[in-house]
């Protein structure tokens, strides 16, 4: 594959048409985004363009098989002008364990990298200074191939694409456990970020909303007796001071803020287990005072204070505490991401200045 990315900019920008103060998450995107198609086994150039619609067949094989993958990471602006990328290796090698997965070809890590640098460069003028301001980065690859013959494609678009955000989510949040529906099970493609791993939780998420929470806490598809994660965030209890989060799975995401926050809490002296915990031991440690926060993690969250929990119709409040660990440790990666300290794990990815 040839290393060099050809630039096409956009004649104008739309940057001065956004309201980049009531910001609707993911539904406001830059100029320019990034393409790269698969066809005779092989990547070609790589190009940035202008931002704009495509055509597509009607029998491109993703509309029919769901042959699609997706990453999602956030860049950052400093009080000085610079840009930051946070791990961004990370997610361009989960990109590639998904894609293998769902016999999609893998795209070289190199030109990933380069490929979002150059655009975030390029449209560095949507990275927006101040915390709680990103850009967020959304890499993703899918079947393009016309045909609907039920077998993995032979053609592939890779793109990047990008989209200034505020704070993901606003006011309290409550879960519900699920004990019927299923997000993933083993042998699956739970650990994969598949497209219809997210298309197949909103029914039952919708149901959840309802009832009046904001998401569901996923069950083990075998027995529903234990927790693994949440629509959009992996989970932390703290219980006895210790935080307790479920171990990654061929079901479970290995989020790049969950691995985050454990080498954190570790380095501030936070005690962590990463180990199996059954509904019923929450429910216990909840009615006996052992339980005293619950919170998720994930890029579009970061850390997400969970107040409350419903299972088999019982709720369970969980009030934030005073000196609770979400904050310190929400703190902690912000002034990392935001580059306001210093890095001692050198996640820190600079895009410019």
């Amino acid at each position: 594959m040839e290393q060099h990315i050809k630039i096409t900019p956009a004649a104008a920008s739309s940057i001065d048409s956004v309201d980049f103060d009531h910001l609707a998450f993911g539904s406001t995107f830059t100029d320019h985004m990034f393409v790269c198609d698969f066809k005779d086994g092989a990547w070609g150039t790589p190009e940035i363009v202008p931002y704009a619609p495509m055509q597509i067949s009607p029998a491109a094989s993703v509309l029919h098989y769901g042959q699609a993958v997706f990453e999602g990471m956030k860049a950052f602006k400093d009080e000085n002008g610079s840009v930051w990328l946070f791990r961004p290796e990370q997610n361009a090698k989960r990109i590639n364990k998904s894609a293998e997965r769902l016999a999609i070809p893998t795209f070289p890590e190199e030109v990933l990298l380069e490929g979002m640098k150059k655009l975030i460069s390029l449209d560095k003028e949507w990275v927006k200074a101040g915390v709680g301001k990103s850009l967020y980065v959304r890499p993703f690859v899918f079947a393009s191939q016309a045909g609907v013959q039920a077998s993995a494609a032979n053609e592939y678009r890779f793109m990047i694409i990008c989209a200034p955000v505020a704070s993901y989510y606003g006011g309290d949040v409550r879960v519900k456990i699920a004990d019927h529906y299923s997000r993933a099970s083993q042998g699956g493609v739970g650990y994969a970020k598949a497209a219809g791993n997210y298309g197949g939780q909103f029914y039952p998420t919708q149901l959840a909303k309802e009832e009046g929470y904001q998401q569901v806490i996923w069950t083990d598809a075998a027995t529903h007796e234990y927790i693994e994660e949440a629509g959009t965030m992996n989970l932390f209890f703290r219980i006895d001071d210790t935080l307790v989060t479920a171990p990654t799975s061929d079901s479970i995401l290995d989020g790049v803020t969950r691995k985050s926050i454990l080498e954190l809490a570790n380095h501030l002296g936070i005690k962590t287990e990463v180990r199996a915990l059954k509904v019923s031991d929450l429910i216990e440690a909840k009615k006996s005072g052992k339980l005293l926060e619950i919170f998720g993690s994930g890029t579009a969250v970061v850390v997400q204070p969970i107040i409350g929990f419903g299972y088999k119709g019982v709720n369970y409040d969980t009030p934030i505490p005073e000196n609770n660990y979400a904050q310190k440790l929400k703190d902690a990666l912000l002034d990392i991401q935001y580059n306001k300290t210093e890095d001692p794990f050198g996640w820190r990815f600079k895009v410019c200045d």
